[in-house]
């Protein structure tokens, strides 16, 4: 038998929260951001049940052809744009899209003559400053696209900065540079990421870019999904392989950093930072025994983590851990590691993936 360490995902709360999307951004087509492979989720699963999505945004051309030769017909966008002229034909063999978002960019794809036309998303830096081309710069590569009719405009778009923080009015500033910039022209635009869909209405423009929330976490650090209704899809699942009984002042894991208070019986659960869960987390960050709360104690280790039972007297070897989703929300468990929810999430990706059982929830709740 395999280790018990388990990521489930309920698919019925993502399409829930689709829905949710929908109602907020009826006007809005979706982009669903499953870059990272669906955010620790599992690419091809989430993708194949996101069905009523117009679209997906992915890192790299390797994400875009693991979607198309899983059978998935949507458009597919290269958001970080092209790495190599290797890659220029992929975009007409497998039908993708791509984000231009500096000149080298554009010049390759210029000097690239296509057999027929590709859909391109020109992206504008309006402050977040990491990619875009220079709202001074926006004629000039219209100009230049112009003079390549197998490079179609499909959208024009940009990306905040601080949409997540309530009290800034960045995102406020940058909604009018963009709209500066573009207001000669009737292009398709896209704004608005998981903050801005729930915070600024005004940036849903033609398409949003859902990540987090279309997972079911909030993006803001001061409020949970549920202040959204949001489902979470995923939960990460172990169970416990050992139990011992402690003595006051016994000392548990590396370094002996936590001192037992007083006789208490500790389980040993199979999940460590190996398989993605923080190292960092401190004892006392949740986790749920028998739908119980309990807390962690001593430093995690690479495939074992150590829990206080004393919440949970009746636990046994064999019985249930959940260490964030349905019923322990991971913005719990983040703001107790010190992480990001990104992060947690994310961190999936890493590790014992290949050994983890995939477990799929259709029906709806």
């Amino acid at each position: 038998m395999s280790r018990p360490f388990t990521v489930e995902l309920d698919l019925a709360a993502l399409r829930y929260n689709v829905k949710q999307i929908r109602d907020i951004a009826p006007q809005s087509k979706i982009l669903a951001m499953v870059k990272a492979n669906a955010y620790g989720h599992g690419l091809i699963s989430i993708a194949k049940a996101l069905t009523d999505v117009e679209g997906f945004g992915v890192s790299c051309s390797e994400e875009a052809l693991y979607l198309r030769q899983a059978g998935l017909t949507q458009r597919i966008v290269l958001m970080e744009g092209l790495f190599s002229k290797d890659e220029i034909p992929l975009l007409t063999d497998y039908a993708l899209d791509t984000v231009i978002h500096d000149r080298n960019q554009l010049n390759l794809l210029s000097e690239h003559p296509l057999p027929y036309p590709i859909n391109v998303w020109l992206k504008i830096n309006t402050g977040m400053n990491r990619l875009g081309l220079s709202p001074d710069d926006f004629s000039a590569a219209l100009k230049q696209l112009d003079r390549c009719p197998w490079l179609k405009i499909t959208c024009v778009m940009t990306h905040f900065s601080s949409a997540d923080k309530s009290q800034d009015t960045t995102t406020q500033c940058q909604i009018k540079l963009f709209e500066q910039t573009i207001k000669k022209y009737s292009f398709p635009t896209s704004l608005a990421n998981s903050a801005a869909i729930l915070a600024h209405p005004k940036a849903h423009a033609d398409w949003v870019r859902p990540g987090l929330m279309l997972y079911g976490v909030s993006p803001f650090s001061d409020s949970s999904a549920a202040q959204f209704s949001l489902k979470p899809v995923m939960t990460l699942k172990s169970e416990i392989i050992s139990i011992h009984l402690l003595d006051s002042g016994d000392r548990v894991g590396y370094g002996g950093k936590w001192i037992a208070p007083k006789p208490l019986r500790v389980g040993i659960v199979a999940i460590g930072y190996g398989d993605g869960y923080p190292h960092r987390a401190e004892s006392g960050t949740p986790i749920l025994v028998n739908d119980k709360l309990c807390e962690l104690i001593g430093q995690v280790s690479m495939d074992m983590l150590a829990v206080n039972l004393s919440n949970q007297q009746d636990a046994k070897i064999g019985d249930p851990v959940v260490l964030w989703g349905t019923g322990l929300p991971i913005e719990q468990v983040a703001e107790s590691t010190s992480s990001f929810r990104f992060e947690l999430l994310c961190g999936i990706n890493r590790g014992q993936l290949v050994r983890t059982r995939i477990e799929e929830i259709n029906d709806a709740k």
